[in-house]
C-alpha cells in the first residue's frame, strides 16, 4: 500500500470504514447511538490512518470549546497578572483554559472586546471598571455566563466579586493620621473608573470624620508614568503624604520625587494599593493596602464553573484589603 502524504480528512476515516462522515463525527464527540461494532471499525479505521481529530470542529460540535475569557483593561498591570494567575490554575484543573482581551485602558473598546471574545468561548469574566453603567447593563444579558470582577451592579444578574477600596483607602488615610500628617493629597485614579470613585468616597467619609486634616487632590491615573507626571503637582501642594490610586502610580511618584531630590518618607510619606509583587522591593519599601488577587481569580473560577454546568454559585464576595506597614511612610517632620 503507497504511503500516505497529507493531513488525514474525517472523510479519509468514513472511506476506510464503510461509514458517512457524520456517524464517524458522532462518534468522535461521543454522541454515536448505533451499533458497537460500527463505533469500532470507526475507531479502528482512524487509528490505522493516524487521524486526529480537529480541536476547533469538536468544539463547533458539541457547541463549546471548554474556553473562557477573562477581559481586563491592562495586562501590563501586576494586579491583573495575578488575578489571571489564578483564575487560570483554578481553571485548568477542570479542563478549562482561559483566553485573554487587553482593552489597552479604552473605555470606548470595552463594550466590543466584550461581545466579540464572548463569541469564541463559553463563558466570559469581566473586569471593566470604566465602561459607563449603562452599557454594562445593556451588554450584559449577551455576555452569559458571566462574572464580574471588582464592578458590583444591582441590574446585572451575575456573580460578582469586589474589593473594598473605600475601607481599604480609609485604613491607609488613617494608617498616616496615625503617623502625625494632617495635610494629604490623594493622586487620583483614571477618571471614568469605579475603583477610582469608590476610593474618593473613601476618603470623602474619612476628611469629614477628621476636621482637621486638609485633603488635596491632583490628576493621576492608573500607571508609573503618571505617577511620574503627577511629581510636581503633588510637591505643589505642600502636603507631608501622598495617596496614590494603586502601586504603579505610587512607585513611579517615589522614583520622580527621588530625582527631585524630594526624600521618601523623611520629607514626604508615600503609599499605595494593591500590593503587588514590586512594592516591597522598591527604595523604600512601598506601605500599601494588601488585596488578594490570587484568591479573586480562584474565587471567580469557581463561580463561573457553576454557572457552566447550571448550578447555583456561591454567594458574592467583597475582600477586605490589609495595610502593609513598609518604609515609605513616616512621621512628619517637627511632629
Amino acid at each position: 500500500m503507497a504511503r500516505r502524504t497529507g493531513l488525514t480528512t474525517i472523510a479519509d476515516v468514513a472511506a476506510r470504514a464503510g461509514v458517512s462522515p457524520a456517524t464517524v463525527s458522532r462518534i468522535m464527540n461521543g454522541r454515536f447511538a448505533g451499533e458497537p461494532e460500527i463505533a469500532e471499525r470507526v475507531d479502528a479505521a482512524a487509528r490505522e490512518l493516524a487521524y486526529s481529530p480537529s480541536h476547533l470542529g469538536r468544539s463547533l460540535a458539541l457547541g463549546q470549546t471548554n474556553a473562557i475569557a477573562f477581559v481586563v483593561p491592562d495586562l501590563g498591570n501586576p494586579t491583573f497578572q495575578t488575578v489571571l494567575s489564578g483564575l487560570s490554575k483554578t481553571a485548568a484543573r477542570d479542563g478549562y483554559r482561559v483566553l485573554v482581551a487587553d482593552s489597552a485602558e479604552s473605555p470606548g473598546d470595552e463594550p466590543l472586546l466584550a461581545a466579540d471574545t464572548r463569541r469564541r468561548c463559553d463563558a466570559l469574566v469581566l473586569c471593566a471598571p470604566r465602561m459607563p453603567d449603562d452599557r454594562l447593563v445593556a451588554l450584559a444579558e449577551s455576555l452569559r455566563p458571566l462574572v464580574l470582577i471588582n464592578r458590583p451592579h444591582l441590574a446585572v444578574d451575575a456573580p460578582s466579586l469586589a474589593i473594598d477600596y473605600e475601607s481599604g483607602i480609609q485604613r491607609v488615610a488613617q494608617h498616616v493620621y496615625d503617623l502625625g500628617h494632617r495635610h494629604l493629597v490623594y493622586v487620583a485614579g483614571p477618571e471614568r473608573s469605579v475603583s477610582n470613585r469608590h476610593r474618593v468616597t473613601g476618603l470623602d467619609a474619612f476628611a469629614r470624620v477628621h476636621p482637621d486634616v486638609r485633603l488635596d487632590t491632583v490628576a493621576g491615573g492608573a500607571s508609573s508614568e503618571e505617577g511620574i507626571a503627577a511629581a510636581a503637582s503633588v510637591v505643589g501642594t505642600g502636603a507631608t503624604a501622598a495617596i496614590a490610586y494603586n502601586d504603579l502610580v505610587a512607585i513611579g511618584l517615589m522614583n520622580a520625587l527621588i530625582d527631585r531630590g524630594v526624600r521618601v518618607p523623611e520629607d514626604l510619606s508615600v503609599t499605595g494599593m494593591d500590593d503587588i509583587p514590586f512594592a516591597r522591593f522598591t527604595s523604600p519599601p512601598l506601605t500599601t493596602a494588601s488585596v488578594p488577587h490570587f484568591e479573586l481569580g480562584v474565587e471567580a473560577w469557581r463561580r463561573m464553573h457553576a454557572l457552566i454546568r447550571h448550578e447555583q454559585p456561591a454567594h458574592d464576595l467583597t475582600f477586605q484589603p490589609r495595610i502593609e506597614v513598609r518604609g515609605s511612610t513616616a512621621t512628619p517632620r517637627g511632629a
